[in-house]
């Protein structure tokens, strides 16, 4: 089977949003006329990709379950097109990690996905093929400031919890990995967001010394694919 560096996106609709709401719903008035409620998979605040009038980029769904056909999946900045489906990150990081792209890691046989642990789920739990097992967090992050991605950019109980369910894998002798997608191209490191949710970072640094690896990878999106980018330093000084 050849190499895959990228997953294909399906045809995508172009719109202008009207208004995020609820969270995970947004209003879009497309540009061939008319006005849609599109899902929204993302729980942050999208600081700088959800301004009423940006111009964002729509899939379309033909399940008849579905109440709301579109998922907004991409936003054009003046910077960079900016991927704000955060399930799209995971299937990203299941590529690295099948293809091999990530140094320092084993060749892996097998992903499982949502794996239970203490009180979480953790994004990936990876077999390596001498059966060594690896647990994974992703995070999909969408907030850039002066060349350095940032995460989360809201407070996040919810990724301090991932954090110390990995502290706790690394005190039972297992090795554990946080994995960073930044979902544009215009980052050149990553950083957690201390200004925004300080517990975060203080949380991931106390995991750090603790053994668990933080890797951040960058995209190059297009309307066509989200392909990966460079692996960017992680700066936690």
């Amino acid at each position: 089977m050849p190499s895959r560096r990228s997953l294909p996106y399906p045809p995508l609709t172009e719109g202008i949003l009207i208004e995020r709401r609820k969270r995970f719903l947004a209003d879009v008035r497309l540009s061939g006329g008319g006005v849609v409620t599109a899902h929204t998979a993302n729980t942050g605040r999208m600081l700088g990709c959800a301004e009423p009038g940006s111009r964002i980029y729509l899939s379309e769904s033909d399940n008849p379950k579905r109440k709301h056909r579109h998922t907004w999946e991409l936003t054009r900045t003046e910077k960079s097109l900016v991927s704000v489906n955060t399930l799209l990150a995971n299937r990203l990081a299941a590529l690295l990690f099948q293809e091999g792209m990530v140094s320092g890691f084993p060749k892996i046989r097998g992903i499982k996905r949502e794996a239970a642990r203490g009180r979480s789920r953790l994004d990936l739990l990876l077999t390596a093929e001498d059966g060594a097992e690896i647990y994974l967090e992703v995070k999909n992050c969408t907030l850039v400031e002066e060349g350095r991605a940032l995460f989360p950019d809201a407070a996040s109980l919810r990724a301090v919890k991932h954090l110390r369910e990995l502290i706790a894998i690394k005190k039972e002798g297992l090795r554990a990995a946080l994995l960073i997608i930044v979902a544009r191209e215009d980052a050149l490191s990553f950083s957690p967001a201390d200004r925004i949710d300080p517990l975060f970072g203080k949380t991931l640094r106390e995991a750090v010394r603790a053994g668990v690896e933080p890797r951040a990878f960058s995209l190059k999106l297009s309307l066509k694919e989200a392909a990966f980018g460079p692996e960017l330093p992680v700066i936690l000084d």
